[in-house]
């Protein structure tokens, strides 16, 4: 069983760091459309 488990678990952990690392791109794509937006404002201001 134990043969089995820790593998498994293995991939789950690398699964899990990947959809993080996932989520992190995403999340500073975000954060650079709203700074790029903040500066075409203040331009425009």
């Amino acid at each position: 069983m134990t043969k089995i488990a820790i593998p498994l678990l293995a991939v789950l952990a690398l699964t899990a760091c990947e959809t993080v690392k996932g989520a992190g791109r995403d999340m500073q794509a975000a954060g650079h459309a709203v700074t790029s937006e903040a500066a075409e404002t203040q331009a425009e201001m």
